[in-house]
């Protein structure tokens, strides 16, 4: 063997080493078969996509709820699209109300749970505090946020994306706000949820009426 000739063959062994290790870790399929790609962050393991489901783990049918009058009244679990349109399950994923994080037969993929509110502040507090946590989390550019969409970077890899809301008043936000349920209850009729927004670097945690539909990010079981 020529000298070159094996230094050529150490160089193919090492592409296919490296090739063999690029996808991307814990991609995860739910039951209708969507893949979530994931990110860890500090010490937890993130979906990088919101939530799509239809059906919930076991295989029964998530109530689809379009009308925003009926919407505001519900106290069972529900999930529409925003503006009632296929177009935007991707890249933004369903809505849901809080009623069907909290259902028992359970919304997230197998190996996966609804983020916590405290999850939530361990992830704001890895990336910078709340002051900076906004931009480093937000997907970057104008492609889904509506400019300026201050200071979004995605540094960590979290691509947060603004898929609005749907309430007793109709859909809004799309474009201006990522808001993301947790599993957090502040009781009796309100839940935890983190905010984002186009125009601030900021991440917010506050809570809202469970009959708000959200966006849902999971944070996979250890």
């Amino acid at each position: 063997m020529k000298d070159n000739d094996w230094k050529y063959s150490i160089l193919i062994s090492l592409i296919i080493v490296l090739h063999s290790g690029c996808k991307k870790e814990d991609d995860t399929t739910d039951l209708e078969d969507p893949v979530y790609h994931s990110v860890t962050i500090g010490t937890k393991t993130w979906m990088v996509e919101n939530l799509k489901v239809t059906h919930y783990r076991n295989g029964d049918p998530i109530l689809n709820v379009t009308d925003d009058a009926e919407w505001d009244t519900l106290t069972a679990g529900a999930y529409c699209n925003y503006n009632n349109d296929d177009n935007f399950v991707n890249p933004y994923g369903r809505l849901y109300n809080w009623y069907a994080v909290n259902d028992i037969r359970n919304l997230a993929p197998e190996g996966w749970h609804i983020a916590s509110e405290a999850e939530f502040r361990e992830l704001i507090a890895y990336v910078g505090a709340e002051d900076v946590a906004g931009g480093r989390l937000k997907e970057s550019g104008t492609a889904h946020w509506k400019s300026p969409n201050t200071n979004a970077n995605n540094q960590f890899g979290f691509t947060a994306l603004p898929g609005g809301n749907f309430t007793g008043m109709g859909f809004m936000g799309l474009g201006e706000s990522g808001n993301l349920w947790s599993s957090t209850e502040f009781p009796p009729d309100h839940a935890y949820y983190l905010c984002l927004s186009s125009t601030t670097g900021r991440a917010f945690i506050a809570f809202q009426s469970k009959t708000i539909g959200c966006a849902v990010r999971c944070v996979k079981n250890y």
